[in-house]
């Protein structure tokens, strides 16, 4: 991915709202991997809604940032996934944000949480083995604090 010139607020630097659009980006290419795509919305009326982000800015990006984004799976149960996401500089290699998010699993029907079906809740199960062999992020669980 790439920051886009018109992203770029009064500071200089890609403005909050736009950190969160690529992470998006990161959730919808992660999730496409298990059968979470769009696909999956429109053959079962069923999706997955943000209910909680945490975002820790670390780093300023700019016009023309190449960036690359993470994302791992942190825990997961009947109706619910837990995700660290990161977005790394592509060319020097720092992170510049890092973020937490929980998502609901949805039938869009009734607009109400549902149990993840049999095959997508294996395929959680399967990447939440895989990415146990990962580093647990320090920022994960981080609350937000204003020490005196």
């Amino acid at each position: 991915m790439s920051v886009e010139e018109g992203w770029i607020d009064y500071n200089g630097h890609m403005n909050v709202a736009y950190y969160v659009l690529l992470f998006d980006r990161v959730v919808d290419q992660a999730f496409a991997t298990i059968g979470l795509g769009p696909e999956y919305v429109r053959a079962r009326a069923l999706s997955y809604f943000t209910v909680e982000l945490h975002v820790c800015y670390l780093r300023e990006l700019t016009a023309h940032a190449p960036v690359i984004g993470t994302a791992q799976l942190l825990g997961h149960d009947d109706k619910r996934m837990r995700l660290y996401l990161e977005l790394t500089h592509a060319e020097e290699g720092w992170v510049a944000a890092s973020a937490e998010e929980l998502f609901l699993h949805v039938d869009l029907t009734s607009r109400r949480a549902a149990p993840f079906p049999a095959d997508i809740r294996a395929r959680l199960t399967a990447m939440q083995a895989a990415h146990a062999a990962l580093h647990w992020p320090e920022r994960a669980g981080r609350p937000i604090r204003l020490e005196p």
